[in-house]
């Protein structure tokens, strides 16, 4: 996206009755609330009802997730929260694992909008999570519907819970293997 621009349209359709998880770590709770609330105001414009919870920082962000996957409660979670470069090596510690934890969840079929800042300084932070300007929180929300949508739109089967949280294959493309095969006498 250039500087100034937000996201623009109807969010993503997704069905009826769909719920979102916001996982906000709120480290800096000026910036965490202006992602919060551009996620909501997305979220609500889409009908989608959504649920909140803190962690304390955003390397705990992909293990809330983990967990609340478990509960079948959710159709799609947000991850927000900020991360400043500071004085140490930390930073690229806490960027690249807190990626990597929402990257694997999303590899495994699960719905999930990236809403953790990373930038170099605090006016970078607020100019991209402000709703009035950039307003990352409502892209990392339509990041996840457009997942949701795309699952919807692709049938994913029904897992763990009610909800539809994760991709499988269909019965009759699974091949199980025999318990001879492969092994040479």
């Amino acid at each position: 996206m250039a500087e100034s621009e937000a996201p623009v349209g109807p969010p993503p359709q997704v069905p009826a009755g769909t719920r979102v998880l916001l996982v906000v770590a709120p480290f800096y709770r000026d910036i965490a609330d202006f992602l919060i609330a551009g996620a909501k105001a997305r979220l609500k414009e889409a009908g989608v009802a959504a649920d909140l919870v803190e962690v304390p920082g955003a390397l705990e962000i992909p293990g809330a997730v983990a967990l609340a996957v478990g509960s079948g409660r959710y159709d799609g979670y947000v991850g927000l929260g900020c991360v400043i470069r500071g004085e140490t090596t930390h930073y690229e510690t806490v960027c690249a694992e807190s990626a990597r934890g929402l990257m694997d969840l999303t590899l495994k079929g699960q719905a999930v909008g990236n809403g953790i800042l990373t930038v170099e300084t605090r006016k970078q932070a607020l100019k991209r999570a402000n709703p009035e300007k950039m307003n990352k929180g409502a892209g990392a929300a339509d990041a996840a519907l457009a997942l949701i949508a795309l699952r919807t739109h692709w049938g994913a089967p029904e897992t763990a819970g009610t909800r539809k949280s994760s991709f499988a294959p269909d019965s009759e493309h699974i091949v199980v293997a025999s318990a001879g095969a492969g092994r040479h006498g």
